[in-house]
């Protein structure tokens, strides 16, 4: 089988969505992230047993959970005694369907798009404890699976800081953002139908279950506009090594 290219190869896992590598990308000094050490995905805890065996051939030093306590569910036990899984939530907003309900039901595309720029907007500043963690792991050299529930959001601005820091380009950060469209487009009607029990226009709710650059445009632009730009908001803001992290994944 032909190599799919750098971070969006098929893995092969059977209950674990848009889980993928991160290792092939051309990073800082022409080096490549190596294979096998940072891969990032959706919520792993509904693993099938084979999952569970594949996953654990990763040798990971740690799965990195960025979902909050509402987000979990009882059945994710076989996961939870499987890995060193830790759980580090980033609330952003209110995604509850008590919340999002009366907002799809008046409002427009357009509304749910601005609803998911401004979710991105906090990141860089509400979240800042939480992703130099996620980075102080890097800095550890630790071979880690990081996740969200859809793997998209939370974790999409996670390896947009992660890839920067090891050196990758802006263009090859943004596809890798939006692969989980490809990703998810099965899982998508599933997941509409789990979290709103009520018919709401699909062009209402794609906004919020797909990603558009625009989403980690905006999180970028505050990094640019508050912080001085990526290299000085890991640098300083975060307080990461990057010369280590790089040593760490690059080959």
């Amino acid at each position: 089988m032909l190599n799919p290219g750098p971070g969006h190869g098929e893995l092969g896992f059977e209950a674990i969505r848009n889980i993928r590598d991160l290792g092939g990308y051309l990073a800082a000094d022409g080096r490549r992230i190596a294979a096998g050490r940072l891969l990032r995905g959706a919520n792993p805890g509904m693993a099938s047993a084979a999952d569970i065996r594949k996953l654990k051939d990763y040798r990971l030093d740690v799965v990195l959970d960025f979902r909050t306590e509402t987000e979990k569910h009882a059945a994710e036990t076989a996961f939870a005694s499987s890995f060193n899984w830790i759980a580090d939530p980033v609330m952003v907003g209110n995604l509850s369907q008590e919340m999002l309900l009366p907002m799809l039901k008046s409002g427009d595309p357009e509304s749910s798009r601005q609803f998911m720029i401004d979710f991105y907007s906090a990141f860089p500043v509400r979240y800042q404890s939480q992703f130099r963690r996620f980075l102080q792991r890097a800095e550890q050299n630790q071979t880690m699976l990081y996740h969200c529930t859809a793997g998209k959001d939370r974790t999409g601005f996670a390896s947009a800081l992660l890839l920067s820091a090891l050196g990758v380009g802006h263009a090859a950060i943004i596809a890798n953002y939006l692969e989980s469209n490809r990703h998810n487009a099965m899982a998508n009607p599933q997941v509409l139908a789990q979290v709103f029990k009520v018919e709401l226009p699909p062009q209402l709710i794609a906004p919020l279950m797909t990603v558009e650059s625009a989403y980690l445009d905006a999180a970028l632009a505050v990094i640019d506009e508050e912080y001085g730009g990526m290299e000085r908001y890991l640098r300083q803001v975060l307080e990461i090594d990057v010369e280590r992290v790089r040593n760490n994944y690059l080959v």
